[in-house]
């Protein structure tokens, strides 16, 4: 089996892209409930898992360019099935579309969590603004304006 190297990179980020949707759904919940705790706990494992995916990408990418170079063929997944055997090939192309759709969930929920995190951005925002206006000394509403009229008045007279 040529691709049994890429078929575990591709296992092993499919099992830490399970605990990464975890972690971000969890995320999620926090951000919603804004439960600063949860957040500043649950951040550290979504980082330390979101650079081992990238790391386990990168490999994988080493991988299928070795095997692409290995197999003669351009470095993408329709050039190296075409040069595999059937079922070794049904096998990789299955794989990838398991990692493809694991992929597409995890960016789903980053953008729902970066949606969020705006929200309770401008919300502070807004508030930190209204306790400002409240906070600036103001000036009496119904304050008497300064009118010349009533000197040119008492000339007159």
């Amino acid at each position: 089996m040529k691709t049994k190297e890429l078929q575990t990179l591709w296992w092993d980020w499919l099992g830490t892209s399970e605990r990464l949707l975890l972690s971000l759904h969890e995320q999620t919940a926090a951000l919603t409930l804004r439960k600063l705790d949860r957040i500043e706990r649950v951040q550290p494992q979504v980082e330390s898992l979101m650079a081992l995916v990238r790391e386990i990408d990168d490999k994988a990418a080493a991988c299928a360019h070795r095997l692409a170079v290995e197999l003669g063929t351009d470095p993408n997944l329709r050039s190296m099935s075409q040069a595999l055997e059937k079922a070794e090939a049904q096998q990789l192309q299955a794989l990838a579309n398991r990692v493809i759709v694991a992929a597409r969930n995890i960016q789903t929920v980053i953008n729902k969590n970066n949606v969020l995190i705006e929200s309770e951005l401008t919300y502070v925002n807004g508030t930190l603004t209204l306790i400002a206006k409240a906070a600036e000394p103001k000036a009496p509403k119904y304050r008497r304006k300064k009118s010349q009229a009533t000197v040119l008045m008492d000339q007159a007279a």
